[in-house]
């Protein structure tokens, strides 16, 4: 057949209804089993593929997921990105991908998108403070899983890095390194993991009783960390970075001021994203395993929609350190 095979064109080659071909293909349990064989030898013959958006009307299922982030082009989402897909997509599930540019507003609009969309389940990183449109959501128990956010408004599943102790142990590494006077250059103060890493950075403050250091808060871009270099009273000779794009902006500009790294002054990111290791100088930062961090929040979501009495979750994962150039041991253990 030279158009596309329809389920009419199977019933009729078969000698039975299009009701009943419906049934071999959405409950072959209620069928004989030769005229399940039957009927299948026939659409395996004619590569006959199922409508998927008909078939999901009357399953109640598009199965579709809508994957919220705040920045496409920050590279520590799309490593993500690719963990979710690569999970669901085994699962004959499609991903509907939104960016919200870091904007609540845009976020509602997106919310309100997905929900008019039918989407089967959502997988949410917010962009600041909690947004009620998530509400839309929960409120019909539709699955929703929480991505490097944890909403204490909401009982629902989530997948995180444990930021509190990934930013103490780079603290106590660059304690240990002899470093004396230190600079946080961090993300939007109301994102989880801003909050997160400044409460790891005052944890090691308190603990190693550091009196010289400074906190300037910003957005997780290269542009951020260049400008707040500018806003810092003085240099101090360790800057810890939000994040690794914070940390690139810093590096430019600290070399731009003719000092040298780490020489001069150390530098420090979070999130190890693929440049890291490549730059110049190879960037000391922690490791979050990204893509990990997207199966598993696919992984909970798909338990969420198959299995009816599953109970949200929370899954807190390890970082890294990883120490490259842009740091230095100034003197023995301290």
């Amino acid at each position: 057949m030279s158009r596309k095979v329809s389920m009419k064109d199977i019933a009729k080659i078969a000698g039975v209804s299009p009701s009943t071909v419906s049934r071999v293909i959405n409950k072959p349990s209620e069928v004989s089993e030769g005229l399940r064989k039957k009927v299948m030898k026939i659409i395996k013959e004619l590569n006959y593929t199922p409508n998927s958006v008909a078939q999901g009307l009357r399953k109640g299922s598009m199965k579709v997921i809508g994957v919220v982030i705040p920045d496409i082009t920050n590279p520590f989402f799309p490593a993500i990105v690719r963990g979710i897909e690569d999970f669901l997509r085994k699962k004959g599930y499609s991903l509907v991908l939104c960016n919200s540019d870091q904007d609540m507003e845009e976020e509602k609009k997106l919310l309100k998108f997905l929900y008019s969309k039918n989407v089967d389940g959502v997988i949410f990183t917010g962009s600041g403070e909690y947004n009620p449109e998530i509400e839309i959501f929960t409120s019909r128990n539709i699955p929703l899983v929480f991505l490097d956010r944890i909403y204490k408004k909401e009982s629902s599943s989530y997948v995180i890095v444990d930021n509190v102790d990934g930013m103490f142990k780079l603290m106590t590494y660059l304690v240990k390194c002899g470093y004396k006077s230190f600079a946080l250059l961090n993300g939007y103060k109301e994102t989880f993991s801003a909050k997160a890493r400044y409460e790891g950075f005052l944890k090691a403050v308190k603990k190693y009783n550091i009196k010289n250091y400074e906190v300037v808060f910003g957005r997780f871009t290269y542009e951020s960390g260049y400008e707040m270099v500018e806003k810092l009273s003085k240099i101090p000779e360790v800057l810890v970075c939000g994040n690794d794009l914070i940390a690139y902006g810093v590096i430019n500009k600290i070399e731009k001021l003719g000092l040298s790294i780490p020489d001069d002054v150390g530098v420090t990111g979070f999130d190890d994203i693929a440049f890291s290791k490549h730059y110049k100088p190879s960037l000391t930062t922690v490791r979050q395993p990204m893509y990990q961090i997207g199966k598993k929040a696919a992984e909970l979501l798909f338990k969420m929609i198959e299995l009816e009495k599953y109970k949200p979750k929370g899954i807190v994962l390890n970082p890294e350190l990883v120490i490259r150039e842009s740091t230095k041991k100034i003197e023995m253990e301290v």
